[in-house]
């Protein structure tokens, strides 16, 4: 079943049905981030994200440097989210219960800049937290043998 070609008086917008059930006709509410390809069902449609505001700090802008397409800056930040998202699967030492708690307990400030990340061994070997099974020189040792990759993927995998 096509989408109806009402349009809406106010907007002069095709009006959208409420049934997602309904595929739209070619053409018919393109640019509405509701809008799905004629070529997807319903269980093919894995996600509806539509258009989104970024603010591009100083390391989206390096990122993203030189290029003035959108498209290829979309692309580029998916490719590189992507494989940030892998190295994350694939890094990152064996943690304790104990551990994770030290950990999180130190991350728990926030944001965690590059330099505070390398510094987690050290952050270890100085804080007051304590627990049952927690050898804090075992974790500070743990850590300092880590690379960076896998302490980046210590601190997402706690959220910070």
């Amino acid at each position: 079943m096509a989408w109806p070609t009402d349009m809406d008086p106010l907007s002069g917008i095709p009006a959208i049905p409420d049934d997602p059930a309904l595929v739209p006709a070619p053409g018919n509410g393109r640019g509405d981030p509701t809008w799905i390809a004629p070529a997807l069902t319903t269980s093919e449609k894995t996600r509806l994200v539509g258009k989104t505001n970024v603010f591009f700090g100083p390391p989206l802008a390096i990122l993203a440097d030189g290029q003035k397409n959108t498209l290829e800056i979309s692309g580029k930040l998916n490719r590189t989210a992507e494989r940030y998202l892998e190295i994350l699967k694939h890094h990152g030492p064996e943690l304790t219960d104990p551990e994770r708690q030290c950990l999180a307990h130190i991350c728990h400030i926030g944001f965690m800049s590059p330099l505070e990340i390398w510094e987690l061994p050290f952050e270890v070997s100085i804080t007051t937290f304590d627990c049952d099974g927690l050898d804090k020189a075992a974790l500070a040792k743990k850590l300092e043998q880590a690379s960076f990759a896998d302490l980046v993927a210590v601190v997402e995998s706690l959220g910070f």
